[in-house]
């Protein structure tokens, strides 16, 4: 007889034999008991999961002759042929190979046909999803409304490719993956009845890389009996699966705890020598970190690990491991194993991982303690506590004041605000112009400003609305500009200046230059000139040492002492006249 694959020869002949899927066996086994089942049907759920076998479990029990029972017989005729395969009114449909309309069409024509020696006709649509779209309409409305002796069982692995409008006509069942401790009990019988011994942490080991199928592990244990002969070890089970033995996990944990690069690469390079996937390899350590993590936290669930066994050696290792630690490893892992799966260079995106752990900056213990506490943060708060302490030492010794702090608060915010900006005032152009200015040069600027703005790009027009000409000499004047940042873009866009000086030479006749500054250095420059000069002591026009215009005070200096005066004192002049007004400083 030709040898059966243990997936094919142990598939469940009924309900009981199904692991797993209790919340699926109870209601469809009620369902039968009830006389309550339904025209269809949808199956879904990862592979391996038992969707197929357990439609053709609930066929055979729909059509038992002894049923509709909760467990078929397995013993008369018609559940024997449905088992072995031969009975036409339980058709099999693998929709991935027959996904064309013609072929579903041919299945419409045949449902209103009564089933020939069955209850029931039930059709089996394995890889529903894989239909076409026409295949889904023209299947659509015998779904919705078959013939009474009709049943459709639709299984697939990606519900979300189906039409909702078919999901909808269905009663859904969602198979989940099979856990470790059911695939391990299901292979200890598979096993048992092939006489065939075993270590438990041999199954444990395949168990956990079936990933909760029941096929996938019967595969490879099928694999590992072929491998290994009458006896079943961990070292063969951990060869034949790609998996890593709990020993390796430890060497790895103690050389990243002990920061040995080199140990730790020369693990990595051993694992990849001996056939271990890589992105499998990534796998199983976010698994093992994450097993650590729980003895960590949780020792009392030692049932809960996947990987390591809960002894106190890894007991141990989880407790030397801080928790912060465990999870920055397990995103840095997780993190990893998306970028491998885009790149031809796996084996260096796992090298920088490992290396990434090691380079950890690990937290420092507090003596005496259990709280962790980042070298970092303990640096700031003593930079925080120093300067605590000198501000408390400048405020007991009297030397601050409140206007003083102020004046201090706000210069370097200025300053920053300079800094950001990246404008430098052209503090010698300024002077040069304030040296030789006249109020006749700035009044015929300004008397042509308005005009030679109407002239000029829109654009350049826009950027120069809010500023001022303060002064002007026979061949340079000072523009003022309210804000500092239109005046670091007038700076950098030359055909603004060119643009600039063609119009005023058009209208005045002299070719100016034209200096920028921003109205806060423009006060600034301006006050300091003035005090250099002693302008502001003048009340005779005459000339000044440093050779400025003594025909009549200049305008600039008109405009700060506007500004430097009281408006109260300045209204009641124009009231009363300055001769009727004396004023007294309290």
């Amino acid at each position: 007889m030709v040898y059966q694959a243990f997936y094919r020869v142990y598939r469940p002949q009924s309900f009981a034999e199904m692991s797993g899927q209790q919340h699926v066996k109870q209601t469809l086994q009620n369902a039968l008991l009830h006389n309550k089942t339904t025209h269809a049907y949808l199956f879904s759920g990862p592979r391996g999961t038992g969707k197929t076998s357990a439609a053709k479990v609930f066929a055979k029990a729909l059509n038992c002759e002894n049923g509709p029972a909760k467990e078929p017989c397995n013993e008369c005729p018609t559940c024997i042929s449905i088992t072995e395969g031969s009975n036409t009114d339980v058709i099999e449909f693998d929709a991935a190979s027959n996904s064309r309309v013609e072929e579903m069409r041919d299945i419409i024509e045949k449902v209103r046909f009564a089933p020939s020696n069955a209850r029931f006709k039930v059709y089996i649509i394995d890889e529903v999803h894989m239909l076409s779209n026409s295949a889904f309409n023209a299947l659509l409305k015998t779904l919705e409304e078959p013939p009474s002796h009709v049943v459709f069982i639709l299984a697939t692995t990606e519900p979300h490719k189906l039409p909702l409008t078919i999901i909808s006509r269905c009663q859904r069942f969602d198979f989940k993956p099979i856990t470790p401790a059911d695939i391990t009990n299901r292979m200890k019988t598979v096993l048992a009845d092939t006489g065939i011994e075993s270590d438990e942490s041999a199954l444990k080991v395949i168990a956990q890389a079936a990933s909760g199928g029941m096929r996938d592990a019967l595969s490879m244990l099928d694999q590992v009996v072929s491998f290994s002969g009458d006896k079943i070890t961990i070292e063969d089970a951990l060869l034949v699966t790609g998996s890593i033995g709990e020993d390796i996990f430890h060497q790895l944990a103690e050389a990243l705890l002990g920061k040995d690069a080199g140990m730790v690469l020369t693990l990595l390079d051993r694992l990849i020598a001996e056939g271990k996937d890589v992105s499998r390899l990534a796998e199983d350590l976010i698994t093992f970190f994450r097993d650590l993590l729980l003895l960590r936290t949780a020792p009392s669930l030692k049932d809960l690990l996947e990987l390591i066994p809960g002894d106190e050696r890894f007991v141990e290792m989880a407790q030397r491991f801080e928790m912060d630690t465990l999870y920055l490893f397990i995103d840095i892992l997780a993190k990893t194993q998306q970028e491998m799966r885009f790149s031809n260079h796996a084996k260096v995106y796992i090298e920088s991982a490992f290396l990434k752990m090691i380079h950890l900056d690990s937290p420092v213990q507090v003596s005496g303690g259990n709280h962790a506490i980042d070298p970092g943060l303990t640096q700031k708060v003593a930079d925080l506590e120093r300067t605590i302490m000198e501000l408390q030492q400048q405020m007991s010794s009297g030397g601050m004041n409140k206007q003083t702090a102020a004046d201090q608060s706000a210069q370097p915010r200025k300053n920053a605000s300079k800094s950001s900006q990246g404008f430098k005032v052209p503090t010698g152009k300024i002077h040069e112009v304030l040296k030789s200015a006249t109020k006749q040069d700035i009044q015929t600027i300004r008397e042509e400003w308005a005009g030679m703005m109407q002239t000029m790009q829109r654009s350049h027009a826009a950027l120069l609305e809010e500023t001022e000409p303060v002064a002007a000499s026979e061949n340079a004047f000072v523009l003022k500009f309210k804000y500092e940042i239109h005046c670091l873009m007038a700076s950098e866009n030359p055909s603004l200046r060119s643009g600039l000086s063609d119009a005023l030479r058009s209208r005045t006749g002299k070719a100016y230059e034209v200096v920028y500054v921003p109205e806060e250095g423009w006060l600034s420059v301006r006050g300091d000139f003035i005090r250099k000069n002693g302008l502001a002591k003048q009340q005779e026009p005459e000339s000044s040492d440093e050779g400025v215009p003594g025909e009549e005070m200049l305008s600039f200096v008109k405009e700060a002492e506007q500004e430097n005066a009281d408006p109260i004192v300045t209204e009641a002049e124009k009231i009363f006249g300055k001769d009727f007004i004396e004023v007294h400083d309290d």
